[in-house]
């Protein structure tokens, strides 16, 4: 019983593994197209769905880590893909006015470029048992390039957003109200940048 569970974690770890590698083939994909026939501005427009789709996905590595599919512990996967749907849903999408900065095509580059190698590095090694060792060196080497990046990246785009997100007041619950409760998207926005600081100090490697 013990080796049939076994077996079925490992089909179902690398079909997710693998499908989401294919997601973010996509995006990087359409990213580079659009730099190509566009420009940046025109890159968030062409990956919007695809992203939305390939990043969400990832909710289910927090399942995975809360029922022992994986070793990764919740404490350190819950802040990384939380802070990278706050940028997909809370930001991006949100906030439209961000979409044609710069800073989207560097984010979404560094995030498929790293997302690209971690999921067929863990989608071999399901499916294998192992993987190359010329992918293992990708997957520690060019985080050493898409991190920064990406980080620098996502920082970034919060702070251009700030300005919106304090002049639309979207998201935020004045009092008074039936439930005697405030909440301000502006300053939650802010206590966010504040936590990249201990975040990046805790970066889990399953998540490289």
């Amino acid at each position: 019983m013990a080796g049939f569970l076994s077996t079925l974690r490992r089909i179902y770890l690398s079909l997710y593994n693998w499908i989401v590698f294919v997601g973010w083939f996509q995006v990087l994909y359409f990213a580079v197209k659009a730099l190509r026939e566009g420009g940046p501005t025109t890159v968030y427009d062409s990956v919007e769905r695809p992203l939305q789709l390939a990043q969400t996905a990832a909710v289910m590595e927090i399942l995975h880590g809360l029922v022992g599919l994986v070793r990764s512990p919740v404490s350190a996967t819950l802040p990384q893909i939380g802070s990278r749907l706050f940028l997909t849903w809370g930001v991006l999408w949100s906030f439209p006015e961000t979409r044609t900065h710069v800073l989207v095509s560097s984010l979404v580059i560094s995030w498929s470029i790293t997302e690209i190698i971690r999921y067929s590095f863990f989608g071999m090694k399901e499916a294998l048992g192992f993987a190359p060792s010329w992918l293992l060196w990708l997957r520690y080497s060019t985080f050493l390039i898409l991190y920064p990046t990406g980080i620098t990246s996502e920082v970034g785009l919060i702070y251009i957003a700030l300005p919106y997100i304090k002049a639309s007041e979207k998201y935020c619950i004045r009092m008074p109200n039936k439930w005697n409760f405030s909440f301000d998207y502006f300053f939650a926005s802010i206590l966010a940048l504040a936590i990249y600081v201990p975040g990046i100090c805790s970066m889990d490697d399953s998540l490289l």
